[in-house]
């Protein structure tokens, strides 16, 4: 694992998104899953584990079984609102933007897009007094979709702000759905 490219090109679509999204576009197909999103899973939920032991503190079995049904959580919503918001991005883009529906192409464009929501989990798993600023933050989503909808996606100018809205309401929407659900479960089964 790269670790080194993976902040790279995190640090670049946060600093500089027009930057990151031409050398995303000129890369070709690279397997967004294995190369960013599963490792930046995995920091997620390794920062929420750490982060909810240091929070509740090392008080025996409970707190443990509690780090690691949050650290699942965040995995499981994560994992799944990324996959959820890439197949209705494609939807969407192919139904609404006349788009050639190109599921690969979408889930490279979720993958790099949710770095916003990534970092912010990395953050708040380990500093959760952030919450309130990382409400804020996650409005930066809509500005490196913007980019990426033209960059890799090739959305015309006349619909990029409708696809931009929707693209980063599913993108920011799915993950939480996904993480409500998982959460009511776990509470009910317990």
């Amino acid at each position: 694992m790269d670790y080194k490219a993976l902040f790279h090109i995190a640090k670049l679509l946060i600093s500089s998104p027009t930057r990151a999204w031409e050398e995303i576009s000129l890369e070709g197909r690279r397997r967004v899953f294995t190369l960013f999103v599963y490792p930046m899973i995995g920091l997620c939920g390794l920062s929420v584990l750490v982060g909810s032991l240091i929070t509740v503190g090392w008080g025996g079995p409970q707190s443990f079984q509690y780090a690691m049904t949050r650290c699942c959580a965040v995995a499981v919503s994560l994992f799944g609102g990324y996959f959820l918001a890439a197949y209705l991005i494609n939807a969407v883009w192919t139904r609404f933007f006349s788009g050639p529906g190109n599921l690969p192409l979408a889930q490279q464009f979720a993958g790099y897009a949710m770095v916003v929501l990534f970092l912010i989990k990395i953050v708040v798993g380990v500093w959760p007094d952030f919450n309130v600023l990382a409400l804020l933050i996650q409005f930066y989503t809509l500005y490196v979709v913007w980019v990426g909808s033209r960059a890799l996606l090739k959305i015309d100018d006349k619909s990029r702000l409708q696809f931009t809205v929707v693209a980063s309401v599913l993108l920011l929407l799915c993950p939480f759905a996904i993480q409500l659900v998982f959460d009511n479960l776990v509470s009910l089964l317990n």
